[in-house]
């Protein structure tokens, strides 16, 4: 199990034997070794899930086959699930559809995949 989450024995030892606690990271690439997804929702006082609005501007780049094959390059090299990936990609494009106060197009999108890329290559680099 530690292997295939990329965590040490000792650090899964401690999770198993109840000292610790294991951060959210951590949890998921557990989650993602035994071929399940870790899903963490907030719920309104109704009990219904509190989920942000997603434009639609992001909903059509997120579908687009560039993306979809940056976030699986991005899950197979960070060893966690393609929906993370793609969820995470989602929240970034929001984000920056909020500081970019507009409407994002594929170019946008393009050089988000491409800065996360480049960013990669470089941690590759240096570890």
């Amino acid at each position: 199990m530690a292997v295939d989450a990329s965590l040490s024995v000792p650090y899964i030892a401690n999770l198993e034997n109840g000292r610790g606690n294991p951060t959210l990271s951590a949890l998921q690439q557990l989650a993602a070794a035994l071929g399940t997804r870790l899903e963490i929702g907030l719920r309104g006082d109704d009990g219904s899930p509190d989920e942000p609005e997603v434009p639609e501007a992001v909903r059509r780049l997120m579908a687009s086959p560039r993306a979809l094959a940056v976030a699986r390059q991005l899950a197979r090299r960070n060893r966690t699930d393609v929906s993370i990936v793609t969820e995470r990609l989602q929240d970034a494009l929001i984000a920056l559809a909020a500081v970019a106060a507009g409407e994002l197009d594929e170019r946008d999108l393009d050089r988000l995949l491409d800065l996360l890329l480049l960013a990669r290559a470089g941690l590759e680099k240096e570890g």
